[in-house]
């Protein structure tokens, strides 16, 4: 049961680490963002720059809460596995495979 439930983990693990590099693409692509978000002189009138740099910082910040709540959900995460581990550890003080998963799950904290 530790297995299949370490096993969903690390899928879940690797499927947050894939989000976070989804979701930092806006900020990777800043100035791109910032080039087709700020109208040239030709489109001014046609185009609130105001309201568009207005919504530019909005999907950046709920970007930025949004990585930081799945962030913080994987940490939590982690530190339950960790938990669970040391737990299991405490009943097996032999099994090296157990204190090498440990071991890998406290590096990530």
């Amino acid at each position: 049961a530790f297995l299949r439930d370490t096993t969903k983990y690390l899928s879940a693990y690797f499927l947050i680490q894939e989000l976070l590099r989804v979701m930092r693409t806006i900020d990777d692509r800043i100035v791109h963002e910032l080039n087709t978000t700020i109208p040239t002189a030709s489109f001014v009138g046609k185009v609130d720059p105001g309201q568009t740099c207005k919504e530019l910082y909005q999907s950046l910040m709920d970007a930025h809460s949004n990585r930081e709540r799945i962030i913080k959900n994987c940490i939590s995460q982690t530190s339950a596995v960790v938990k669970t581990l040391k737990e299991e550890r405490e009943k097996a003080h032999d099994d090296v495979a157990l204190l090498k998963q440990l071991r890998k799950e406290q590096t990530k904290v």
